[in-house]
C-alpha cells in the first residue's frame, strides 16, 4: 500500500510539474477488442476465455525532446471467463450450468509512457511507443447466473481491483495510434461464495486503437 501511494503522489506531481516545462497534453476516444480470462487460486472447474470489448476516453501528457511522458483516462471494460460450474456437484445439484460469467468495469488508468520521436522526420509519419503501469478498477455490474429458485449464489464481487499492464504499439500520422497491451490482475476480481478462499485473478490481452486530439 505505501509503494501504491507513493506512486500515486509521483504521478500527481508530474501533472502538477507538467505546465512548468511545456508538456503537450492531448486526448483521444479509444476503443478496443479484448481477450479475457480468470486465473483461480485452484482448479475447481475448467475454464475457458472469452472475448469482450471496450471502449473510453484516454489522455495522453508527452515531454518534447525526450520522449516521455504518461497516459490516464476512463475506460469502460468488459471481462471475463466461461467457467464451466456445471461440473462439480456443489453448483450442479443446485440447478447450475455451464455459464459465461462477465463483469463490467471502469477502468482508470496511470501509465508511463516513453516515445520514439528522435527520427529524422519520419516519427511524423510512423512512431513506435511503450508504456506500463497500474490500472484501478471499479466494478459496476456483472452478468446473472442462473440456477434453481433459492439457490445459493455461485460468486461474490468485489467493489474494485488493482490491475497492472505494459502495452506498446505506433502512432500513425501524429493522430492514430495502434497498441496491443496485457493486464495482469493483482488482486481478485471474483471469489467463490461456498467454497472458502477461491479466487480468481483478471488476465486480459487487447488491442486497442485511438484518435488523437
Amino acid at each position: 500500500m505505501k509503494r501504491l501511494s507513493a506512486l500515486l503522489l509521483f504521478f500527481v506531481a508530474l501533472i502538477a510539474a507538467a505546465p512548468a516545462v511545456s508538456a503537450q497534453f492531448r486526448y483521444a476516444p479509444i476503443v478496443g477488442v479484448t481477450y479475457t480470462d480468470l486465473k483461480f487460486k485452484q482448479d475447481i472447474f475448467p475454464v475457458s476465455s472469452l472475448v469482450g470489448g471496450q471502449a473510453g476516453i484516454q489522455a495522453e501528457l508527452m515531454f518534447p525532446g525526450i520522449g516521455f511522458g504518461m497516459d490516464f483516462g476512463l475506460i469502460y471494460n468488459m471481462i471475463g471467463a466461461k467457467c464451466d460450474i456445471g461440473t462439480r456437484e456443489i453448483w450442479s445439484s443446485e440447478g447450475y450450468r455451464n455459464s459465461d460469467v462477465r463483469l463490467h468495469t471502469l477502468d482508470i488508468p496511470f501509465h508511463l509512457r516513453f516515445k520514439w520521436t528522435r527520427m529524422n522526420g519520419f516519427e511524423d509519419y510512423l512512431a513506435p511507443f511503450v508504456y506500463g503501469g497500474p490500472d484501478f478498477t471499479l466494478s459496476v455490474g456483472h452478468s446473472k447466473i442462473k440456477g434453481n429458485p433459492g439457490a445459493s449464489k455461485v460468486f461474490n464481487y468485489p467493489t474494485g481491483e488493482l490491475g497492472l499492464s505494459c502495452g506498446g504499439g505506433f502512432e500513425v500520422l501524429r493522430r492514430w495510434q495502434v497498441s496491443v497491451q496485457y493486464t495482469w490482475g493483482m488482486t481478485y476480481i471474483i471469489k467463490t461464495s461456498q467454497l472458502e478462499n477461491i479466487s480468481a485473478r483478471n488476465r486480459q490481452w487487447a488491442v486497442r486503437v485511438a484518435y488523437m486530439f
